[in-house]
């Protein structure tokens, strides 16, 4: 039995795991045991709008790993994150008997968005509003389950980079948040685990090439996340998702990024 902690927990998905379909589940399960422990889910899903795009004949365009997002593609992105996945993630939680609820950033005003001034199209970055309906939700024992789609004080809907949409929940919240990757944090160049980073240390590590790939762009979202936040984060692996029973009991799991 796990002891009730005061802090909301936030983990952010997306990528591999929204592929396979017992991976989600067996997520879903570790969290449905989580007695007495809030959680949200935020949630992207570059997998599938990669694919709804290319079915519909357009091109995917990236900027230093951001997705540039046209005005043209925006409906099909909107549903194929507010609509599809998000819906089959809330379809799996519901068939595990779990009380989810499927949402987007400007539901109940969470989360407001300004356009982005990196020359990415409609893509939103988010500012933490109103926590009034994750409030309710959460009080009644609901698993609020939010995808990245914001909007413009316009009323025009908006990409939002999942990292940053979570982080954006996390500041709602004052809570604690857990990035889940493909893999179980970041490794030295020894090629183990190393269980606290900072920005220099990583910043090192980059330069000697020991992180590389798309474990950089991972590493500087946590970054980014740990500094926003102004507190550490988790970095760990959907693939054994029973350690976020280790990360609600205070024990280290994976790489615990720290900020600047």
């Amino acid at each position: 039995m796990c002891r009730k902690v005061r802090k909301p927990l936030v983990i952010k998905i997306g990528g591999a795991i929204l592929e396979k379909q017992d991976a989600l589940t067996d997520l879903l399960k570790i969290i449905a045991s989580l007695k007495g422990q809030a959680v949200v889910l935020v949630h992207g899903g570059g997998c599938v709008v990669d694919d709804m795009l290319s079915q519909a004949g357009f091109t995917t365009e990236k900027k230093h790993g951001l997705r540039v997002t046209p005005q043209a593609q925006m409906p099909l992105i909107a549903g194929a994150l507010a609509g599809s996945v998000n819906k089959a993630i809330v379809a799996t939680a519901v068939s595990l008997h779990m009380q989810a609820v499927g949402l987007s950033l400007l539901d109940g005003d969470m989360v407001s968005c300004k356009l982005s001034e990196k020359g990415l199209g409609m893509v939103g970055e988010p500012d933490a509003q109103n926590s009034k309906l994750l409030d309710t939700l959460l009080s009644a024992n609901f698993l609020p389950i939010i995808s990245s789609i914001g909007s413009l004080a316009s009323g025009e809907l908006v990409n939002v980079n999942a990292d940053d949409a979570a982080v954006a929940i996390c500041q709602l919240l004052n809570a604690e948040l857990l990035l889940l990757t493909d893999v179980n944090g970041v490794k030295d160049a020894r090629g183990e685990y190393i269980a606290s980073l900072s920005k220099t240390q990583a910043n090192t590590l980059i330069e000697q090439g020991v992180i590389a790939g798309g474990m950089t762009a991972k590493v500087n979202a946590a970054l980014h996340a740990a500094s926003q936040l102004r507190r550490s984060i988790a970095v760990a692996s959907w693939q054994s998702p029973e350690q976020i029973i280790n990360l609600i009991k205070g024990d280290a799991i994976g790489t615990r990024i720290q900020p600047h």
